[in-house]
């Protein structure tokens, strides 16, 4: 069990770049599609039940969520927009606020790209891992929800986002099941990475 996942604790919501915590340290940040598992996974690997809020209602996160690993790490929960019943202008000025954020905010060191193994590389999602492709940013996708998928059609679906990304040898893709808890060891490697951790 990785310690200073499981001592993540919330540190601040803002709606807009303005409230963001000083541009300093290491931010990783987790971004899907409304209703890809993206708090539920947030949960899963801290070990903790309420950290991220698990809504029925898609697209509850409009605000950007910093949770602190400690004075110098944070995880960053990013609005899901993928279908959210928002209004249209709310979603432009988040394409600003995101488009600004991947370009202008040096502590930016990773992100986790959530995808729901059952529909993968939906607009919204081709869309953030272009972001990431832009600045050559370290990426690991998650295809969430495995274990609502046989074990031959999981793979496949594995196989074939591999296959999407495998130009970009900074991107690494892994299942995961917050419910089975599957993948949680491989995230934890590689979110450590991102974070600068060592053994």
């Amino acid at each position: 069990m990785r310690k200073h996942y499981h001592q993540a604790k919330f540190l601040l919501s803002c709606p807009s770049l303005k409230g963001c915590p000083p541009d300093e340290g290491f931010e990783v940040i987790f971004a899907g599609r409304s209703n890809a598992g993206k708090s539920s996974s947030i949960n899963t690997l801290t070990l903790q039940n309420k950290l991220a809020k698990v809504s029925r209602t898609p697209g509850r996160t409009q605000h950007l969520v910093f949770f602190e690993l400690d004075k110098d790490r944070r995880l960053v929960d990013l609005p899901g927009y993928g279908y959210a019943k928002v209004p249209e202008h709310v979603k432009k000025q988040w394409h600003i606020d995101m488009s600004e954020y991947f370009k202008k905010r040096d502590c930016l060191r990773g992100a986790v790209l959530v995808m729901d193994s059952r529909r993968p590389l939906m607009p919204f999602d081709e869309m953030m891992l272009k972001w990431c492709v832009s600045i050559n940013l370290p990426t690991q996708i998650i295809l969430t929800k495995s274990d609502k998928l046989k074990k031959g059609a999981a793979a496949n679906t594995y196989q074939q986002i591999k296959k999407e990304v495998e130009n970009h040898p900074y991107i690494d893709v892994q299942l995961f099941s917050s419910l089975k808890k599957q993948g949680l060891e491989e995230l934890w490697a590689r979110l450590d990475t991102f974070f600068g951790y060592m053994e």
